[in-house]
């Protein structure tokens, strides 16, 4: 896909354009910059495009109340950083006679060990990585230390202790954070089976040895999993900013690129790879080496299916025109739900799921139509 920055009422790339060009954008009037910034508030990327913005000394540019919408933002990321940071060290002092090794995963491992995503990120829970025979000691020393269920429905608690790979979150009363408390990267009944194991051999101590993060492969392979698999694709972009961020960053070490490829064989990530290196390339202009994008083509699906996943991805990662909404985006956006689904689930279990969900839909809705009657 090329970018070039248009705005029409058909979807706007002028977010795309600006995080590949911020010299171009830095040249744009005040109808362009007040479009930029709605879409970046909207994407969670606000304070992203701020701190780009300053590293490449573009901010004396700009327009003064542009200038302030990054203020703004900055305050807010960092406001959310430091709530993460606290968070992390709650669950450390609740969890410090355990012994237990924590992994820490997505924007809370990209904030503690200061990698290139965490410039300007925005994130609203912490996420762990911990062994699967820890879980219940972890989680009643949290729920005994004043953190408490998110989701309270027997059908919710059964279904992320069944089938998924991470417990009901948690968060305390007192603040505002989810904890994500995972014990594999991908669903116990999905089509990927990922060896935990492995993760946690080759994760990396920080300077507090009480918490490690993934090793750089694992990392790009469980954030390419999270982005392409989970079916959340309210903060795609965010997400695959990162994804190009962590490609930047690591693929300078000469031997990242074959690592990398070597180990989603092992772990049998080869498609999610494939997917997240396509689209950073073609949406975020990601340098990634041809050779690279060559030996990573046998993770790639059948044509029609690539098609298909263009279009829906193309759909869901450039934005929306905050005054013009498109049907098609909310179209993708199910679609894409739908496909993460059928990928996580054996059928029969799927439409159990679903039809439970549906049902539930149903149940809520009905008490606000009696009311609306009644007035």
């Amino acid at each position: 896909m090329t970018v070039y920055g248009r705005m029409d009422k058909h979807g706007t790339d002028i977010l795309l354009a600006a995080l590949r060009d911020p010299v171009h954008a830095a040249g744009m009037g005040v109808e362009g910059w007040d479009l930029l910034l709605r879409v970046a508030r909207h994407t969670r990327l606000l304070g992203r495009l701020a701190v780009v913005m300053e590293e490449m000394g573009l901010t004396s540019q700009l327009p003064a109340k542009v200038l302030d919408h990054f203020a703004a933002a900055r305050v807010f990321v960092s406001h959310r950083q430091r709530a993460a940071r606290w968070e992390i060290n709650r669950i450390l002092a609740a969890l410090q006679d355990s012994g237990v090794p924590l992994v820490l995963l997505k924007g809370s491992a990209y904030i503690l060990a200061e990698l290139p995503p965490a410039r300007g990120r925005l994130l609203s829970d912490v996420d762990l990585l911990v062994p699967a025979a820890s879980l219940d000691s972890v989680e009643q020393t949290l729920l005994g230390s004043g953190w408490e269920s998110v989701k309270l429905e027997e059908y919710d608690q059964r279904y992320y202790r069944t089938w998924m790979h991470e417990l009901p979150p948690l968060r305390h009363p007192e603040r505002g954070l989810e904890v994500d408390i995972h014990h594999t990267i991908s669903p116990l009944t999905s089509r990927l089976n990922p060896d935990p194991e492995k993760l946690f051999q080759d994760s990396i101590p920080l300077a507090d040895g009480r918490l490690r993060v993934l090793q750089p492969v694992d990392m790009v392979l469980h954030s390419a999993v999270h982005l392409f698999y989970d079916g959340e694709f309210i903060n795609g972009l965010r997400d695959l900013v990162d994804l190009a961020d962590l490609f930047g960053h690591f693929g300078a070490r000469a031997t990242f690129w074959s690592e990398l490829i070597q180990r989603a064989h092992e772990q049998d990530l080869q498609r999610p790879l494939f997917y997240a290196m396509r689209y950073t390339q073609r949406l975020l202009g990601a340098d990634i080496p041809a050779t690279a994008m060559t030996d990573i083509c046998a993770g790639a699906p059948p044509r029609i299916i690539l098609r298909l996943m263009d279009r829906l991805i193309e759909w869901v990662m450039v934005p929306d025109h905050p005054d013009f909404p498109q049907r098609g985006t909310a179209i993708a956006q199910w679609l894409l739900y739908v496909r993460s689904h059928w990928l996580r689930m054996p059928p029969g279990l799927l439409l159990k799921h679903l039809a439970r969900k549906q049902i539930m839909r149903w149940k809520r809705r009905k008490p606000t139509a009696a009311a609306t009657a009644q007035q």
